[in-house]
């Protein structure tokens, strides 16, 4: 039988709790004359709970993080204060096969709604029960490949990334635009994101290379500069990470005349070494709404005793959406609606994608990143 969550319980065990509170000294009896009857009470009303699947790696590699997101997801049930709905955690064990058992558990069990699993490859089995079942699921991924057909990734995908750089650096003056990244699927869906922003806006197409693993960072920024030629590049997208990132930056004042503002991904908000490099001193990059993000891991840390992994408040956000389905419509997704998440302000679209909310940051010196601009209030699709 799966293990299974909600907040009645813990109401419930609070409701005892109340006679014993505020109580000093020895208690005392009541008094009854006679042979007078102490009624019972009335017993509680039984409350009709909608279940919620969560499907996390609780076992394997991952466990610890699949945890974590489940001390997430209770924490988002218990932020809603709705006995109505029920969570029954499904082990995926961190695999594909793992995760589509889940999701038939969890379909056998009654689930209305799914949130998870944490990778592309887990959302994609898991995926085929789940639509023939004719469950939602928010993923924890941030494979945007995988959404449509009842899928959503509630993950930060290239698109959104993609979409907050190229919007923020053409507000500041941006035309032109390059990007330099690895030659793996991340970097590649980050360089069809590029294209088809910078097409939409009217701008002219970036100049992208793609490299293999290994390779001389100063090379790489000398082959996009010849890539460019005479054209000026406004802003560079570095999609590099760690000393790439860093050896990266060290090479383009040398290389370009005019040196471009550099942009990266939301993975430098994991990356405190970046900010040690003077050469990427206020480099842009995506992040996390500052003001939601402290307020989850208050309220995570109140609770749990601990930090919540980066990760952790995609979990809140599946959860809170899933929660708020089963509560309102039985399943039906709240789409179209925005919600405030553990990392910001997101909107879910008829297509399957999810529209975020996302802050711009600069990279100091200080190594603490400096708010560019706030995250917006995502709207329509593309956003």
């Amino acid at each position: 039988m799966p293990l299974a969550f909600s907040p009645v319980r813990l109401f419930g065990a609070l409701l005892l709790l109340l006679p014993l509170i505020g109580c000093g000294g020895q208690a005392q009896r009541p008094s009854f004359g006679g042979s007078a009857q102490v009624e019972a009470p009335p017993p509680l009303p039984q409350i009709a709970r909608t279940r919620v699947g969560l499907l996390l790696p609780l076992t394997g590699a991952n466990r610890s993080l699949g945890s974590a997101m489940f001390n997430a997801a209770q924490l988002a049930l218990f932020d809603q204060a709705d006995p109505r709905v029920e969570f029954l955690p499904q082990d995926t064990a961190g695999t594909p096969s793992g995760a589509a058992e889940a999701t038939r558990l969890a379909l056998g069990a009654g689930a209305r709604v799914l949130a998870g699993p944490l990778t592309g490859a887990e959302a994609a089995a898991a995926a085929l029960p789940a639509r023939a079942g004719r469950l939602p699921m928010l993923a924890f991924t941030n494979d945007d490949t995988a959404a449509g057909n009842g899928v959503w990734v509630l993950g930060v995908t290239p698109s959104q990334q993609v979409g907050r750089m190229v919007g923020a650096a053409a507000a500041a003056g941006a035309q032109r635009f390059a990007m330099l990244g690895q030659d793996d699927a991340f970097g590649r869906r980050m360089a069809q994101q590029l294209r088809a922003r910078l097409a939409s806006a009217g701008l002219p197409p970036p100049f992208v290379l793609l490299h293999p693993p290994r390779i001389d960072m100063a090379q790489a920024v000398r082959d996009i500069a010849n890539l460019a030629g005479e054209a000026p590049v406004d802003a560079l997208l570095l999609v590099e990470t760690g000393l790439a990132a860093r050896n990266a930056a060290i090479a383009i004042p040398a290389v370009f005349p005019k040196p471009p503002r550099i942009l990266g991904t939301a993975l430098w908000a994991l990356d405190t070494t970046l900010a040690q490099e003077p050469a990427l001193a206020g480099a842009w990059f995506p992040g996390a709404d500052p003001q939601a993000r402290q307020g989850f891991e208050s309220r995570y840390q109140a609770a749990f005793g601990e930090r919540p992994p980066r990760l952790a408040g995609v979990a809140y956000d599946a959860a809170g959406l899933a929660a708020r389905a089963a509560r309102d419509g039985g399943g039906a997704l709240p789409v179209g609606e925005a919600f405030l998440g553990a990392d910001g302000p997101l909107r879910l679209l008829a297509d399957g994608q999810v529209a975020r909310g996302l802050a711009v940051f600069a990279l100091d010196p200080s190594g603490e990143p400096k708010l560019v601009e706030p995250a917006p209030v995502p709207g329509a699709a593309g956003s």
